[in-house]
């Protein structure tokens, strides 16, 4: 909720009601990489585009296919697991963009998440096994900020180099 003040057009700032400029932005914005709607929504806004010429533009733009919500989810998801993110952290994030049907992506066969923990955990804490306790739960710790779910967690933990 924040950012969205943050990236509202100051109170004093005059609103663009130009909807072929609003859409050269968008499409700037696109060519650059995917957007969700609700990320493009909040940065034409931040450029004082008016509510009207955003939503026309933008349904437009997903008329057209150049917005596309599948497309904007697969290579997000691809781009955090390949950054050893796990699936409850790009869920999250996904829901913060405006994206609620991600199960089906997030499911998907190409994502081996137990091993991409594993990778992370290593990558992190080098291929030894924990020591203690104590080295364990920081371990633990740092795959559940990474977005790791408890059994992503505890086979990455428990087989540690193997499974790579």
């Amino acid at each position: 909720m924040h950012s969205r003040l943050r990236n509202r057009p100051e109170p004093n700032s005059q609103l663009c009601d130009d909807p072929s400029d609003c859409r050269r932005r968008a499409l700037d914005l696109l060519s650059r990489r995917e957007h969700s709607r609700l990320e493009l929504e909040r940065k034409l806004q931040a450029k004082a585009f008016t509510d009207d010429s955003i939503h026309c533009v933008l349904d437009e733009l997903e008329h057209s296919g150049y917005l596309d919500a599948d497309r904007f989810t697969e290579a997000f998801v691809r781009m955090r697991a390949a950054k050893g993110q796990g699936p409850v952290r790009i869920r999250l994030e996904l829901t913060e963009r405006g994206i609620e049907s991600c199960d089906e992506f997030l499911a998907d066969q190409a994502y081996d998440w137990f091993s991409i923990a594993s990778q992370a955990r290593i990558k992190r804490f080098g291929r030894s096994q924990p020591k203690d306790y104590k080295d364990k739960a920081k371990q633990a710790r740092f795959l559940q900020y990474r977005g790791f779910n408890f059994e992503h967690i505890n086979r990455a933990l428990e087989f540690g180099d193997e499974s790579d």
